[in-house]
């Protein structure tokens, strides 16, 4: 797959298709040295930053097993003048089986890519979308 994934485009909609699909595959489009910022996550007690393609890795495998059908829509992507850097926004769905419940989150993201590979994502999404979701109470 990595031969076809020329624009940043190609991989940040593989990276879509992928993260839920086949994290084996996803984890194959991200730099060693990757960094993801989530810039809200510390409000809901989960750490801001991830660096290097594990911990990413099992930070996507451990979230997704409480996400079910885990679909992205409305995806618009905004060119930057640097041909390897977008930003974009989406929406998320899935069924959280521990709480019987949905997650619905809309996210906006700046998504860089260098030599074919993912070096840099921020997320920023809606800690009360993720708290209505997950939480027990």
């Amino acid at each position: 797959m990595q031969s076809k994934l020329k624009t940043v485009e190609d991989i940040f909609d593989a990276h879509l298709a992928l993260m839920a699909t086949d994290t084996e595959a996803w984890a194959e489009l991200l730099d060693e040295d990757v960094i993801v910022d989530f810039p809200y996550a510390p409000s809901v007690g989960n750490p801001g930053q991830k660096r290097g393609r594990t911990a990413l890795y099992n930070h996507i495998k451990t979230a997704l097993v409480d996400m079910e059908n885990l679909t992205f829509s409305n995806v618009r992507k905004y060119r930057t003048e640097d041909p390897d850097v977008i930003w974009a926004e989406l929406h998320a769905s899935a069924h959280v089986p521990s709480t019987g419940r949905r997650y619905e989150q809309d996210y906006v993201g700046q998504f860089k890519v260098k030599d074919g590979k993912i070096v840099y994502y921020s997320e920023y999404w809606n800690p009360v979308a993720l708290t209505d979701a997950y939480d027990n109470t």
